[in-house]
């Protein structure tokens, strides 16, 4: 029965990392936030090593349990042979399919529950790099707009960002159309609050979109141009494909690497 119960904590183990399931109680959503967790190689024999974390957004709509398909990303991680922890947490539950990553009131609180709590208790529990050197917000699609808008929210804590084939303003589930928004959920109104950050402490943030996107690449484009005008260090590309899994996968090893550039990172 113990060992059962073991088992199902674990999701996978790589040829050098392991991917487990863990979760917390968060009072922002009032119940349970689930979370992949992928340790790396050397993790449990390095007992004073810290280590960098990629907190990694999945796309929305989704299932319940979208947040446990980081395989393209530990893979990726792997190949590289950079140590880092990864942090997938749940971006939706049943009966509430695209939140888009923010706070919507008692109980929908999702931009806290993600950007303060679980940050909080990842410190607490593994061996991370407590401070916004060690820390990156990445993720794709909707996971892209969680993370940048969340990460512009909270730069004391984050000072890597960034969205693969994401949008800057939230949308309907279809992504097809701009749904109402406050300016602090629209990264275009946030860039004058990003440029005056860089003045004080830098961040890296990137982009990046497919060729073919046909729904994201315009507003790509124009948040390109609008950091260009304001001044703002970033990096963007488009790449060759569409909205699909094959550009992620493709290109997830030398996102991640540009990601990890900018981290600080575990000794030697």
């Amino acid at each position: 029965m113990l060992a059962a119960a073991i088992a199902a904590l674990v999701l996978s183990v790589g040829a050098h990392g392991q991917t487990r399931e863990a979760s917390l109680h968060s009072r922002a959503l009032r119940g349970t936030l689930p979370f992949a967790v992928y340790l790396p190689p050397g993790y449990s024999t390095s007992p004073q090593a810290r280590y960098p974390v990629v907190y990694f957004l999945h796309g929305l709509p989704a299932s319940p349990y979208a947040y446990r398909g980081i395989g393209f990303i530990t893979s990726a991680l792997e190949a590289l042979g950079r140590p880092a922890i990864v942090i997938a947490p749940r971006g939706a539950r049943d009966g509430d399919s695209d939140p888009e990553y923010l706070d919507w009131g008692t109980g929908r609180n999702w931009e806290t529950a993600i950007a303060t709590e679980l940050p909080r208790y990842v410190d607490s529990h593994y061996r991370t790099i407590h401070n916004r050197g060690g820390r990156a917000l990445v993720g794709l699609s909707a996971g892209g707009y969680g993370a940048v808008v969340l990460a512009i929210h909270h730069l004391d804590d984050f000072s890597v960002i960034e969205s693969w084939s994401g949008y800057f303003r939230p949308t309907n589930p279809a992504g097809t159309a701009v749904i109402p928004h406050t300016p602090a959920q629209s990264a275009h109104t946030l860039v004058p609050q990003l440029r005056a950050d860089e003045r004080k402490r830098p961040t890296f943030f990137a982009f990046y979109v497919g060729a073919e996107d046909k729904r994201f690449r315009a507003e790509n484009e124009l948040l390109d141009r609008e950091l260009d005008a304001a001044g703002v260090p970033h990096v963007f590309r488009i790449y060759p494909g569409a909205h699909d899994q094959s550009v992620w996968s493709s290109h997830a090893r030398a996102w991640l690497s540009l990601a990890l550039d900018r981290l600080r990172k575990p000794p030697g």
